[in-house]
C-alpha cells in the first residue's frame, strides 16, 4: 500500500510540474502570462484541498454525501440563471459575474455524484443485484446530474460521467444485464441529439474527413496532429513550438499534449501516458485495498474519472476520437478541472491511510481475523452459522 501511495503522489507531482512548465512555455503574450498565473494558484490551493483530504477521514463523506449531491444539482441549475451563468462558446457552463468565470460547477457536480452512488452502493450492497436497487434508483441520481451537464451543452462531460457511473454500478453489484438496456438507450439518445444538432454533426465530419475539413472544423485536430508529427522522437525543444503562435487554438488547455508533443518529442508523450497507467493502476490497488464497500467504490469511481478523462483528451488529441472539449488531468490549464482532480487524489489517499490504520489494527490480537475477513471481500454477506446439530445460530 505504502508503495501504490508513493508512485500515486510522484505521479500527480510529475504531471503537475510539467503542466506548469508547459504552460509557461505557451505563455507568449500578457493574456497567456495571466493564465499562468491564475494556474499557479489554483495550484496552490488544490495541493491544500488534496493535503485537507488526506488528512480527512473519507467515511464521514458518508453523513455528507446527499448534501453535497443536492448542492451540486443546484450549482448546475444555476448556470442557467441570467446574470449568473457565463455563455461562452454557444455553451454555458461556468458561474460568474459579467464576463468573469469564476467556476464551473460542473467539475464539483461528478465528485458530488461519486460520492453519493458510493454511499448508494455500500448501503444497499446487498440489494444492487435487483433491477430496482441496482438500475433504477441510482439512475435517476445519474440521469439529474448528466442531463443538466448535457443541457449546458457538454457533451464530453456527459458520457465521462455517465461512464464512470456505469463503472460504479458494475463495481457496485449491479447485473451487466440490468446495465446494458439503459446504455443503449442512452446512446441512441446522444446518436440522435448529435445528428440533429449541426455543429456536433460536423465536428463528427471531420474527424472522419479531416483532410477535407482542415481549414474548418478540423482545423484544431489537422493542427495537432502537424504538432506530434513536427516533433519527432525527441521534440524541437522547450518553447521552440510554433503551433502555439495562433495556428492551434486552445493550444493551452484540451489540446496541451500535442504542444509537449513538438516541443518534448514522442518520448515525452509516452511517458505522460505511462504515468497514467500507472496512477490508475495505483489507484485501482488503493481502491482494492479499501477497508470497506463504500471506499472500494469511492476509489473505483475517481480512479475512474481520472484515467477516462486523460483518455478521451488524448484520444481527441491524437485523432482516435472526435474533439469532446475535456481538458488533460494535471495539466491542461483550467483551475476548476485542477480543483477537482486534486481533491480526487486527497480522496484516494484518505482512502489507503484509513487501509493501512485498518491492516495495523488487524495485526492487534483478537480483532485481526475479523478485520481481515471484511477486508477480504467487502461485499460478502454474512452467512448464519450453523449448530452441530444444523440449526441456525440465533443472532444477539
Amino acid at each position: 500500500m505504502k508503495l501504490s501511495v508513493t508512485i500515486l503522489a510522484f505521479c500527480v507531482a510529475a504531471l503537475l510540474a510539467l503542466g506548469l512548465v508547459m504552460l509557461y512555455s505557451a505563455s507568449m503574450d500578457e493574456k497567456e502570462t495571466r493564465l499562468l498565473a491564475k494556474q499557479l494558484i489554483a495550484c496552490g490551493v488544490g495541493v491544500v484541498f488534496c493535503l485537507a483530504a488526506t488528512a480527512f477521514d473519507y467515511r464521514r463523506l458518508k453523513k455528507l454525501a446527499w448534501p453535497l449531491f443536492i448542492l451540486g444539482v443546484l450549482l448546475l441549475a444555476m448556470v442557467f440563471l441570467p446574470h449568473i451563468g457565463i455563455h461562452r462558446k454557444g455553451a454555458t457552463r461556468w458561474l460568474g459575474y459579467g464576463n468573469t468565470a469564476l467556476f464551473q460547477p460542473s467539475e464539483f457536480a461528478k465528485l458530488a455524484l461519486i460520492l453519493v452512488l458510493a454511499w448508494y452502493g455500500d448501503r444497499y450492497q446487498r440489494q444492487m443485484g435487483t433491477w430496482k436497487r441496482g438500475i433504477v434508483y441510482p439512475g435517476l441520481l445519474i440521469l439529474t446530474v448528466v442531463g443538466l451537464i448535457f443541457r449546458e451543452p457538454d457533451v464530453g462531460s456527459a458520457l465521462l460521467i455517465a461512464t464512470v457511473s456505469s463503472v460504479m454500478l458494475v463495481v457496485g453489484g449491479a447485473r451487466v444485464r440490468y446495465i446494458l438496456p439503459p446504455v443503449i438507450i442512452g446512446a441512441i439518445a446522444v446518436g440522435t441529439f448529435i445528428y440533429f444538432n449541426p455543429m456536433r454533426s460536423q465536428r463528427i465530419h471531420s474527424w472522419m474527413h479531416l483532410e477535407e475539413t482542415k481549414q474548418a472544423k478540423g482545423l484544431q485536430a489537422y493542427q495537432a496532429m502537424l504538432a506530434l508529427g513536427s516533433g519527432g522522437v525527441a521534440g524541437r525543444g522547450l518553447g521552440a513550438s510554433t503551433q502555439k503562435y495562433g495556428f492551434l487554438p486552445e493550444h493551452y488547455t484540451d489540446f496541451i499534449f500535442s504542444i509537449i508533443g513538438e516541443e518534448l518529442g514522442l518520448v515525452a508523450t509516452l511517458l505522460i501516458v505511462l504515468a497514467y497507467v500507472v496512477l490508475v493502476i495505483c489507484g485501482l490497488q488503493i481502491a482494492w485495498h479499501a477497508p470497506d464497500s463504500f471506499g472500494l467504490l469511492l476509489g473505483s469511481g475517481l480512479t475512474s474519472l481520472i484515467g477516462l478523462q486523460a483518455c478521451i483528451n488524448i484520444g481527441v488529441v491524437t485523432g482516435a476520437l472526435p474533439n469532446k472539449g475535456l481538458p488533460l488531468p494535471f495539466i491542461s490549464y483550467g483551475g476548476s478541472n485542477l480543483l477537482a482532480m486534486l481533491a480526487c487524489v486527497g480522496l484516494l489517499l484518505s482512502v489507503a491511510r484509513q487501509a493501512q490504520v485498518t491492516e495495523e489494527d488487524s495485526a492487534m490480537p483478537g480483532v485481526g481475523s475479523r478485520s481481515r475477513r471484511s477486508r477480504a471481500n467487502p461485499f460478502q454477506i454474512a452467512q448464519p452459522e450453523l449448530h452441530a446439530g444444523g440449526s441456525v445460530a440465533a443472532e444477539s
